[in-house]
Order: C-alpha cells, then structure tokens, then sequence
C-alpha cells in the first residue's frame, strides 16, 4: 500500500475500533467512501479487500460491505445464577490462587467447589502483507514438547492489555505492529479456572530488534496462514489462546470465500 492507501486503511480501521460502524451495520457504498475520504476505487478496493482479509469487514453481494458481528439468537430470560454465599483462600502467591467457593446451584443442595484463579494474559497474532503470522517455536516443559505458538503474556495490575499485547510481540520476537486491535476475551477452563485471555490482532509491523526476554523467545517465523490447518491437524499449535487467535482469522477468511462466492 502507498502512503495514501494506508491512511484510509488506518481512517476505516479506526471507525470500525471507535463503534462509528457497529456490528450488522451496511459500510456506505464505494463512492461515497471514495468521495469521502478523497481516494480511487481501485485504490478504495484494495483497502477493503484487506479489511474482509483480516475478518474487519464481511462482503454481501458483488460490492457490499457489512461490519461482521450481529446475531440473531436471542438471549434466554428467567433463569436463575448460581448463589455464592462465600469463599476462602487454600493456596495463593503472585502465579496462582486456589480457593473453595460455597455454591448452591438453583433447586439444589450448597456444597464446596474449587476455583482456581490466574493472571489475566494477552495474545497477539501479527499477520503481515504475504499472509504470514508471527510465532514462535518454543518447548513447553508441562507438557514436555515443542510447538508453535503466538507471543503473549500477563496483563500488569492496572495495564491496558493492548499495551501489555503490543509490549509482549516486541519483547518476545523483536517485531513490533504499527497497531493492535482487540479480536475476544475469553476463558479457557470455565467451569473451574479464572484466566481472562484477550485476543489481540495486530498488522504492518516492524522489525526494531532481537527478542529481550530470552526465556520466552525460541525460533521466530513469518508462518504462512496456508500451514495453519496442516500445523494444527499434527498438534504443533500449543495453547488454547493460539488456537483461539488463529481459528478466528480461517474463519474470517472462510467468511470472505464464502460471501464472494454467492
């Protein structure tokens, strides 16, 4: 992209992050982005084929666009929550908590039940403009293997986890993305585990040295999206915020070959 070119990618991007184009919104036509914005239709349609790439964007019909992310099922009513009627500490340092909670689920008997709680995290996948992603080929001693992974790390007390997810791409690969842009935030065991993991994205980054946190850093590698599905299917993906980050680009992708083929 040229310099132009970047800037309404960065302009629409940035409408999308700040809510002015909401999930299930129709994105305006291609002349009056082009109008708007003050930029040709080829040029514009490359800046949106990009942003449908990257899942930003969805195509509906031969050059409509839509911001992905309206549902249609609606959320149930009625239901009661499980009460907690409190909780004591078993175990607990700066890694990891263990507590029993007293619970009663509704219509049955209280009883103690294990919670676990770790550190809030934060995972980045940078894909950069031949459809590769940044990862890292590390050795994990609990499970005791190698495989590929994204870089990420834990969300500092009182950080913002874009900072901590842009901080951590650069100390754990020595790359550093002009941007990142907040994907989901999720649980990985829900049922006993508190871990807050927030999926970031990142693009257009940029070398500014080698990895500075040398227990985390293995073997980076541009990973072409194309080995992902190969990677996955051989278990050489390891840990579920990668797996998370790199199911929701296929996915988004598939999106795309699916709308334009209708």
């Amino acid at each position: 992209m040229g310099p132009k070119t970047a800037k309404v990618y960065e302009t629409i991007r940035a409408r999308l992050a700040s809510g002015e184009y909401a999930p299930g919104d129709k994105m305006p036509s291609e002349r009056t982005l082009s109008e708007a914005l003050g930029i040709g239709r080829t040029a514009l349609r490359q800046v949106l084929a990009r942003l449908v790439a990257e899942g930003a964007l969805e195509v509906r019909g031969r050059s409509s666009y839509r911001v992905p992310g309206a549902v249609s099922v609606q959320t149930p009513e009625g239901l009661e929550p499980w009460r907690i009627h409190g909780e004591r500490d078993v175990y607990d340092n700066r890694w990891v908590k263990l507590q029993l909670w007293d619970v009663e689920p509704p219509g049955m008997k209280r009883f103690e039940h294990h919670v676990v709680k770790l550190n809030h995290v934060a995972i980045t996948a940078v894909l950069d403009d031949q459809d590769r992603v940044l990862m890292m080929w590390r050795y994990r001693f609990v499970p005791q293997q190698w495989g590929w992974e994204l870089p990420g790390g834990i969300v500092e007390e009182g950080e913002d986890p874009a900072t901590t997810a842009l901080r951590e791409v650069v100390e754990e690969t020595g790359w550093r993305p002009k941007a990142v842009e907040h994907v989901v935030t999720f649980q990985p065991m829900v049922g006993m585990v508190d871990s807050p993991h927030a999926i970031f994205m990142g693009h257009g980054a940029e070398q500014v040295g080698s990895p500075t946190d040398l227990e985390e850093a293995g073997h980076i590698e541009w990973v072409p999206l194309a080995d992902i599905p190969g990677l996955m299917a051989q278990g050489k993906l390891m840990g579920c915020g990668t797996l998370v980050a790199l199911l929701h680009i296929l996915a988004s992708r598939g999106r795309q070959g699916a709308t334009a083929g209708r």
